[in-house]
């Protein structure tokens, strides 16, 4: 068999004190296929926490059925020393919790891979000698160890433990994660939980394996502790630390958990998030909140964007600053609620009535979910404008692990501003970006500003007067430019000019980096230009595309009707 993965200036084989050899890697793809109800995103979990907390890198993914009922479901994990940028193509190990789970995925293991499956419910074709095959009673051993009806709530925890024993992975610290997530769900269910993990741990699996493996050094610089954790829950942490303290949303997949989190975290810092019933009072709510004088957020996916659009409208109209959060999955209509695309963009930019430009960011990373949330509340509170961060589905529930943030160094002030506006107090002058008063603020001049969605003069009083309707949408358009032409160029990864240049945005960042590695490294000139800021654009990238021969767009969206995905679209429309 060939060791998964191997990197041949690094792989070095070893032996153990029971002189079973040990090969090193510098990372391994792990795929665990099973049903949603054996908890195999937990053992995902545990894998990515314990690599944060051993200095090594880690992607995840997975899938889950979008039925209530449940059903298939996988959870893939890729950890180890070097750097880790996907999830990785086809897996190095496979473990099959049913015969479904090793027909559906076998074809995603890698020639010289291993399976590893329940011998109490998989029986593999062995004749297929492109795998190592290693059976282990799953279900039977988890049983002698329970009994009872917890086999199948510690089917996952032994196999948490297998996993630890092939890779020798550091099993006192797995143990102490075990005790922190069941630690308040009582001391009877953390002992099964660590009874099952040490079940698995002590199945000699290197007998079957020939060899147990291990990752290399770790390659870590940086002094800093790392962070563990998925898109959403960085998104949320960001918007604390931007001062964000209010908003409203409405439950939907895969947004629902950054509005679980804000509803259990901001009263905490004396902030309020409601759960409203509909998609277009949430908006309303939040812009409610905006309004008062507060940095505010709002968010869905795809079908609940729709229906928060004419209330979008309004806030680009009375120019209130709002975040708002899409975390994109799959359409049209109902589509796919637990898988991703990226087919909102044009929603996100251009979903609108009438004239309503509005700045979309969309973060690379997971922990660039944390820095976009902190780019969008400064840019909407300086450009007075609704600022749409457009995620989607593979960010939200990917883990992964990165240095800890300088949070003394984000954290802003969320004091209201109820400071006396001058005489010339205007909210919308022709010739600035809009401050508006919070209520209560005392302007010296007396006369108060109107906020309304209609067309309006510097003081927000009504107006149908064609030459101010055409400065006034002149000037919604302008700061939104202004805003463009301040952004950096973003750098160039691979050559600086060549033959293939590559264009990604969102979470095909990873995956578009490691394709131009390969391919430098196969000896073709390329480079990859990543875009976060998508409306607008960052200024002269057309100096940049004159370098290369072709250009191609990454984006997990259709081709449309002239063959051209959503951003490639764009850049046509903008760069001929």
């Amino acid at each position: 068999m060939v060791s998964p993965n191997p990197d041949s200036s690094n792989a070095a084989s070893d032996q153990n004190a029971d002189s079973t050899p040990t090969s090193t890697l510098p990372d391994a793809i792990i795929r665990l296929a099973g049903n949603s109800q054996d908890g195999i995103q937990t053992i995902g979990g545990f894998l990515a926490k314990l690599a944060g907390r051993s200095d090594q890198e880690v992607i995840t993914y997975m899938t889950i059925p979008s039925t209530i009922s449940g059903g298939p479901s996988i959870f893939q994990v890729r950890m180890g020393t070097g750097e880790i940028l996907s999830v990785g193509d086809q897996t190095d190990f496979l473990v099959a919790f049913y015969q479904h789970s090793y027909e559906e995925h076998i074809s995603s293991l890698r020639d010289g891979g291993v399976l590893i499956y329940d011998s109490d419910h998989v029986e593999p074709d062995t004749s297929d000698r492109r795998f190592l095959y290693v059976p282990v009673a799953i279900t039977s051993n988890t049983i002698e160890v329970m009994g009872g009806s917890a086999k199948n709530k510690g089917k996952n925890m032994f196999v948490l433990g297998l996993i630890s024993r092939v890779f020798s992975l550091d099993v006192l610290k797995l143990q102490a994660l075990v005790r922190e997530r069941f630690a308040g769900k009582g001391e009877d269910v953390a002992r099964n939980a660590l009874l099952a993990l040490d079940a698995g741990y002590a199945t000699p699996v290197e007998n079957l394996l020939g060899h147990s493996y291990s990752f290399g050094k770790s390659e870590r610089v940086s002094d800093k502790p790392q962070v563990t954790m998925d898109g959403n829950t960085a998104l949320s942490y960001g918007l604390l630390a931007a001062g964000v303290r209010f908003g409203a949303g409405y439950p939907i997949t895969p947004w629902s958990t950054i509005m679980e989190m804000l509803r259990n975290e901001l009263p905490k810092y004396g902030g309020t998030f409601v759960q409203a019933e509909d998609e277009l009072a949430a908006v309303s709510l939040a812009l409610g909140f905006a309004y008062s004088g507060h940095l505010a957020v709002t968010g869905s996916s795809g079908p609940g964007l729709s229906l928060k659009a004419e209330a979008l409208g309004w806030a680009v109209m009375a120019e209130i600053p709002l975040i708002v959060i899409n975390v994109q999955r799959g359409g049209p209509s109902t589509g796919l609620p637990t898988n991703i695309e990226q087919s909102d963009l044009m929603q996100a930019i251009y979903g609108s009535h009438g004239d309503a430009p509005r700045i979309v960011i969309s973060p690379r990373d997971v922990e660039d979910c944390f820095y976009t949330a902190l780019e969008a509340a400064r840019v909407a509170k300086e450009c007075s404008v609704p600022v749409i961060i457009l995620t989607d589905q593979a960010l939200a529930t990917r883990i992964e692990a990165f240095d800890e943030p300088d949070l003394a160094a984000h954290v802003k002030d969320a004091t209201l501003d109820l400071t006396n506006r001058s005489e010339d107090f205007k909210p919308y002058p022709l010739n600035q970006i809009t401050r508006h008063a919070a209520p209560g603020s005392v302007i010296d001049s007396g006369t108060y500003p109107t906020v309304t969605g209609l067309e309006h003069d510097e003081m927000g009083h009504p107006t149908a007067n064609p030459a101010l309707h055409t400065q006034m949408t002149a000037r919604r358009r302008d700061k939104i430019k202004a805003f463009g032409e301040s952004l950096k160029r973003p750098p160039v990864h691979g050559d600086e000019e060549g033959d293939i240049l590559l264009i990604s945005w969102g979470s095909p960042y990873g995956p578009t980096k490691e394709a131009v590695n390969r391919m430098r490294k196969a000896g073709q000139s390329c480079g990859h230009l990543h875009l976060r800021h998508l409306h607008p654009l960052p200024p002269v990238l057309e100096r940049v595309f004159a370098r290369y021969r072709q250009i191609f767009v990454i984006e997990i969206n259709d081709q449309g009707l002239y063959g051209y995905g959503q951003l490639a679209t764009l850049l046509r429309a903008r760069y001929a």
